[in-house]
C-alpha cells in the first residue's frame, strides 16, 4: 500500500505585536476636556479681574461689548494651552486627571506641530470635528482632527517602577 505524501497545508501565523494600546473612550475624553474647560476659564477670569481696571480705560474701541472677539482671544489661548501642554508632555490637566494621553498612532510621543493640528479642531471647531468624526469613521475613536494630525488620545499607562510592586491594602 502506497501512501501519498502531501504537504502540510500552510500554517497562517500572526505577529506578535510589540505593544498594546487602549483607545481612549468618548466618556473619557469628554470628562478631560471639560476639567481643562472649566479650569481654562477661571484662569482667564482671574486675569481679566485683575486687569478690569485697564480694560475701563478710554480706547480707540469699546472692548466690552465686543464678546465675539472676547471669544477668538479665549480659543486662541485654550489652542496654545492645548498645543504646549500636549506637545510637551502629551498630556493637558484635564488628560491628566483622567489618564489620558495624547500619542501618534504608534504610541510614540507627539511633536508640537501634530499638537498644533490636533488642537485646531479641539479649540475652534470642536463640535463639527466630533460630528463629522463620529459620522465618517464610526468606531475609530477619532476626531478628524486626530486623523489630520495623525494622533490617537489613549488611556496612559501608568505601571510601577521596575523592581517594585504596589499591594492595596485589602479592607
Amino acid at each position: 500500500m502506497s501512501e501519498e505524501y502531501r504537504d502540510p497545508e500552510p500554517i497562517s501565523i500572526k505577529p506578535v505585536p510589540e505593544k498594546t494600546i487602549y483607545l481612549a473612550r468618548w466618556s473619557s475624553r469628554f470628562w478631560a476636556w471639560l476639567v481643562d474647560f472649566i479650569l481654562f476659564i477661571l484662569l482667564l477670569n482671574i486675569v481679566r479681574g485683575i486687569f478690569d481696571p485697564f480694560w475701563k480705560l478710554p480706547v480707540l474701541w469699546d472692548y466690552g461689548h465686543w464678546t465675539i472677539v472676547a471669544l477668538g482671544f479665549e480659543s486662541i489661548f485654550f489652542f496654545a494651552y492645548w498645543t504646549v501642554m500636549e506637545g510637551s508632555r502629551g498630556q493637558s490637566i484635564g488628560k491628566m486627571v483622567m489618564n489620558l494621553k495624547v500619542v501618534n498612532r504608534d504610541g510614540t510621543k507627539i511633536n508640537y506641530m501634530a499638537a498644533a493640528i490636533e488642537s485646531l479642531g479641539k479649540a475652534f471647531l470642536l463640535p463639527l470635528d466630533c460630528l463629522i468624526g463620529w459620522l465618517a469613521m464610526p468606531g475609530s475613536k477619532l476626531r478628524v482632527f486626530n486623523r489630520i494630525s495623525n494622533t490617537i488620545v489613549i488611556k496612559a499607562d501608568y505601571k510601577e517602577p521596575d523592581g517594585i510592586l504596589y499591594v492595596t491594602d485589602k479592607e
